[in-house]
Formats: C-alpha cells, structure tokens, sequence
C-alpha cells in the first residue's frame, strides 16, 4: 500500500473543495486554486469542455509521424535529456514525456507500472495534449501560459485525470518561439516537489542545445554577473557576428542586458560593452577556458568568455559610440590574426629552432613518417599541436594529399557526428539537399587531424574505433559503407589516461589513437623563445622587410609566462608588425597590445607619436583645442583629452580614419591603437 503523506491528502481534500466552488456554484475558489490553473478552468469553461468527459482516446498514428518529422531537430536535442531525465526518476511510478508546440505528445519514457495507467488516459505518443483536447493539464497549460506550471491532483480539469499529477516547462528556440514542452507526469500520491525544478532546469539545457546548434558557426558569448555562472546553465548568450552585430540572445540575455528581442537588430555589440570585440577574440585565442571582466554601457559588471569557430572571423570594426548610442563611425576591418605559420613551408624541419625537448619530438616524429601508426599529440592550449600535425603530414609522403582538422571541443556535440561521417541527402531537417561529405572521407588520401579527441562524447568514440577498424566510414541517412585511406593524428591538452579511469574516454579507443604519444613543452618551458621570435618576424614581416624587436621588448617576452603559448605568441608578433608604421623596422612597447603589457605590469604603451615640433592639438578643429587648453587647466585626465580630441576630429571628418589621422599628425595605426585602448 502506497503512503500517502498527510500534506498530499490535505491538498486533495482542499482541491474538492475547490471544484465544489467552481463546478457546483460557479464560484471563482481563488484562495484555494493556483492563478495558472484558475485562469486554465476558465478558458476551458469558455471552450465549452465538459469536466465528466472521458479522457482516453486512440493515438493518432499518422498524426504523429508527421510530427515527429516536422520536430526532428527539437528531438534530437531534447532526446540525450529526456534519457538522462528519466534516469534520475526511475522507480518512482512515473514518466517523462515530449510534446510539440500543439501538444501533441511526441515521446515518453517510464516506469511500466505508470505506463498502462497513463494510457488508459491517453497519456502516449501520438495524443494531444492542447488544453481545448485535453483541459486543464501542464502539457497544454505551459504552452498556453507560456511558463512552467505544476498541475496537482483534481486541479485537472477533466475529473478522470485527477490521478495525476504533473509538472512542465516550455522549450523555446534561439527566436523565442514555442518548441514544445517537456513534462513529469506521475500517480498524484507520489508527488515529488523537486519535479517541476528538474523540468525547469531539462528544458534550460534543450533551449541551450537548440541556441547553440543554431548559431554553431559564429561567435558565442557567454556571460553573467557571477564568475562561476559562466559556463552553466545560468549563464547568459549572445550570437555575435564577425562585425559584431547581434544574431540572437537566450532569455537570461535579454533579461541582463535589459533588452527585447526586437531591439537585437537595433543594436551592435559595441553598444552594450566597453570591450572591444577584437580583444575578446584574441583572449579566446589564446586561453579559451579564461574568462574576461567587461562591463556594460550602463556600469554594470560582467564575466564573459567568447567561444565558437573562429577560423572565419574577423576583428570586428570597433564603433565609435556617441553618448546617445548611436554609431559615429567604424574601424576599418582588419583580418584578426591568427595563429597559423606559412603552411607550404611547414614541416618538421622548420619546427627545429634549437628546443632539446621540441627536438626529441621532432625526432620521434620523422622516425615514423610513412608508416601506419597514429599519433596522440598532448600538450597545453596553444602549444602547437596542430602546427605539430600539419608539419608532420608535410614532411611525410602524405604531403600531397589533404589535411583535415577538426576540434573536437569547438563545435556542439549535436553537429560533431554529422562533421565526421557526413550524411546523406535528407538525413534530418535542416540537411542540405544533396548531403555532405565528412571530415573522414575528406581526409581520404591524407591526413585527419582530430584536435581535442578527449572531448568527444562517448557515443562516437564507439563509431570513430570502428572506422579505424574497418578503415571505412558510414554517412548518416543511409547503409552504404565507404573505403577510407587516413593518417591519423589525434591532440588534446588532457589526460586521457584519467580521463580512461574516470570513465570519460573508452580504453579501446585510447590504445587504438596512441600509437606514439608525443608531449609538446609550453612555450615558458622552451628555450629557444628568442630564436622562435626571429622567425616569427621573418615569416610575417615577408623577404622584403627587416624587422627585429627592441631589446626592452625581448626581455619582456623571455620574463612572460604566455598563457595562450605559441599562439598567443604568434598573434602578437602579427599585431606588432601590423601596427608598425611605414617607416618603422623595431617594435617598441607601443606597438604591442596592451593586455600584454598590462599583465607583465612593467611597461606602460606610448601616448602619442605625434611629429616633433608638432602635437595632437595643433591638429584638431577649434573647438577640440578649446576643449584641450579648458581640460589642462584642470578640467579632465589627459586620457579623457586625447578621447575628446578624437572624438571630435572624428566627428569633423565624417568619420574618414585617414583624414582624422592627417588633421591629427598621427599615423592610422596609431590612431587605429588609441581608438582599440579607449
């Protein structure tokens, strides 16, 4: 005999009490009724829906077929959770169900004992559950409140489906429209007051999977008042393009930023952040994992942290805002850098600057070159694994063949599956129509380079050991299975070895991937910086210009301890020469990007390079030296100066950067560098 617990009766007894109310005297029971279920009894009552009708019904086969394939991207996101919500509710005569934005119930799972129950009500796949089908329940009473609700008891609004008690959520996408719901059903006894916070917290992880999907090939800022929300479901979204326009926002960014979603297409990231997109870009270059203090237009504080593919982004036009919002003008666009060396001339021979550890990894690799056998790359973010690879796969005789990478920790785990094996023509919604080839069967002559193997979900870890054992590659959508001829070479920055004892990497796997197992020292360990540098210089500079660092510069590099390793190394080489003037062959600590020097906290960037016997404010308009000469008597920083000075010369020339820069006497990288500092 079940216990029933005294407060689960007493509500039962209340909610009679209730119906006696509403049904018997049409009375509105507020005080013993939920707002959500009250104003559900009345739209029901305003339907014209009998409260003695029977519930059952047959599922609508074909219905839900249809279903089913009109919601197969909103399935294959929310299925993983369904499974795993399940699990944490077994054994508690209960099930957890999947529903349309209709209602139309399109999954369940559940305790066998619950489940011929639920059915005697029609409570499976292939019924719907919209309130004016099936009354007051919380399938159709979340999507009509658009909120999450729990429905107890009697508070249903058919009499027999007051044996249940249930607890819903609704999905939402990347725009904001209603998905579906997710719901816990169970016997109204057994009621767990937990229930409606798992629903709640299921359908966040659903929305975060669909938003993340969504926007896979752009940037993704997360962020949140709160260091450790970053990176759970609190965190807050924003889908930001490479010119730094807003794609989208999830609900908790909205809610911080204090916007609706129809101001998304108003705005530009430059109007609700004081850092510039380009720094966040190079921060999550150099350390993903790290996060970045930025703050809002209107002082509030944030941690945030840029994620996504960043292969085809650029540093975006930081805008030059007006106190209203509004753009004045943009930088120019710059190609952000990136970490890659000449790729022609990369090989393993190249790596060689001198490194006895470097070196016995170079050894070890060419001691292998054309035979069968992978390789596992360890070694910290930024470190040069890839490098490392293509080097390999240059110096072999797979030389001519193609390199194929793919990181493994950079695209959703939804869109990893498809990017390795391809699929075919229609293989879910959303595919394009003639299919695609995958990252296996492109690497098909050459070499695959799988960066970060060690975050792969275990699920294709299964299929990735059979392709390397089978040497052939099934698409997704169909049963044909094509020869595949690869290199393999695998990295990651972890353990895999505990990542195997703890369960989170197959052991099969593992010994598959490691045939030589090479560890590449982080850049503070190696001591050939100066030299790495030198040819840093030479490959970026080009044959045709010379180009060194001042001696303050190396001494500052061989004390810094380069968090984001080579490439962080790398992409200040290129910002460096990129901001070198013309007639400029040494770089100075001006011509570094400030963090750095903000870091090491021992050399502070040039204000000006104004022309001798010249300064900035015999450059600008009248009003702006005005200003000046009222700020030097005492009115403002010098900082707070040089920005009005800009600004308003700015503002004099339309927004043209070359001809601010000439009214100026600056170059348009020094103007390009103080605009990025403010």
């Amino acid at each position: 005999m079940m216990q029933v617990p005294f407060s689960v009766e007493a509500r039962a007894v209340s909610l009679q009490e209730a119906r006696s109310l509403y049904f018997g005297r049409g009375e509105l029971p507020e005080a013993l009724l939920d707002q959500n279920v009250l104003r559900s009894w009345e739209r029901c009552r305003q339907a014209g829906l009998d409260p003695t009708r029977l519930a059952g019904g047959e599922p609508d086969v074909r219905g839900v077929t249809e279903a089913r394939e009109r919601n197969r991207t909103l399935i294959s996101h929310a299925q993983p959770v369904l499974e795993h919500l399940f699990e944490q509710i077994r054994n508690s005569h209960s099930m957890v169900i999947l529903a349309d934005a209709r209602g139309m119930v399109l999954q369940s799972y559940g305790d066998a004992d619950f489940l011929s129950r639920a059915e005697q009500v029609a409570l499976r796949p292939g019924t719907s559950w919209h309130e004016f089908e099936r009354g007051t329940n919380a399938i159709g009473t979340a999507l009509a409140e658009r909120g999450a609700v729990n429905v107890f008891g009697s508070e249903h609004f058919f009499e027999g489906n007051a044996f249940l008690t249930c607890s819903a959520s609704p999905i939402q996408d990347a725009q904001g429209r209603l998905m579906g719901v997710l719901d816990i059903s169970s016997d109204y006894r057994a009621f767990q007051r937990h229930s409606l916070g798992l629903v709640k917290m299921s359908s966040r992880i659903i929305e975060k999977r669909l938003f993340e999907s969504e926007f896979a090939h752009q940037g993704l800022l997360s962020f949140h008042a709160r260091p450790d929300h970053v990176g759970s479901l609190c965190e807050a979204l924003l889908a930001i393009s490479q010119d730094g326009d807003l794609l989208g926002a999830d609900q908790t960014a909205l809610e911080l930023l204090g916007l609706r979603r129809e101001d998304l297409s108003r705005r530009h990231y430059s109007m609700l952040f004081d850092v510039p997109l380009g720094t966040l870009i190079d921060r999550a270059r150099r350390d993903p994992s790290s996060l970045i203090a930025i703050s809002g237009r209107n002082g509030e504080r944030f941690y945030a942290r840029l994620r996504g593919n960043f292969a085809p982004m650029s540093a975006p036009p930081s805008a030059i805002v007006d106190a209203r919002g509004e753009r004045l003008a943009a930088r120019s666009r710059q190609e952000a850098p990136t970490a890659a060396l000449p790729t022609d001339r990369l090989t393993l021979q190249f790596l060689s600057t001198g490194d006895e550890r470097l070196q016995a990894a170079i050894d070890k690799g060419t001691r292998i070159l054309g035979r069968d056998i992978p390789i596992l790359i360890q070694g910290e973010s930024g470190a040069g694994k890839e490098m490392f690879a293509k080097a390999f796969h240059n110096s072999g005789p797979r030389a001519q063949g193609p390199f194929v990478a793919l990181n493994c920790a950079a695209i959703p785990e939804t869109l990893i599956e498809s990017e390795l094996f391809g699929y075919s023509g229609g293989a879910f919604t959303g595919a394009r129509k003639e299919g695609a080839v995958g990252k296996i069967q492109q690497a098909h002559g050459g070499t695959l380079f799988l960066d970060e193997i060690g975050d792969m979900p275990l699920s294709l870890q299964a299929r990735l050991l059979r392709v390397l054992q089978e040497r052939c590659v099934t698409p997704l959508g169909t049963n044909k299975s094509i020869p595949v001829d690869i290199t393999l070479v695998c990295a990651t920055h972890r353990r895999l070895k505990e990542e195997v004892a703890r369960g989170g990497f197959r052991e099969d796997l593992y010994y598959r991937l490691n045939g030589l197992c090479i560890n590449l020292p982080s850049l503070r360990e190696r001591s050939d910086i100066d030299r790495l540098i030198d040819k840093l210089l030479r490959e970026e500079a080009g044959p045709d210009r010379q180009v060194e660092v001042s001696h303050k510069v190396m001494e500052a590099f061989l004390k810094y301890r380069w968090p984001g390793n080579i490439r962080q190394l790398n992409n200040v080489i290129k910002v460096a020469i990129a901001l070198l003037d013309d007639d400029e062959t040494i770089i100075e600590t001006w011509h570094l990007p400030d963090d750095i020097f903000e870091e090491i906290g021992q050399i502070e960037p040039s204000v000006s390079h104004a022309p001798v016997g010249r300064t900035m404010a015999d450059a600008v308009p009248q009003p702006a030296t005005q200003a000046a000469a009222a700020a030097a008597a005492g009115m403002g920083r010098l900082e707070e100066i040089e920005r009005d000075m800009i600004n308003r010369t700015l503002e004099a020339e339309n927004g043209n950067i070359s001809s601010a820069a000439r009214r100026l006497g600056i170059s348009r990288n020094t103007l390009y560098r103080k605009l990025g500092r403010f």
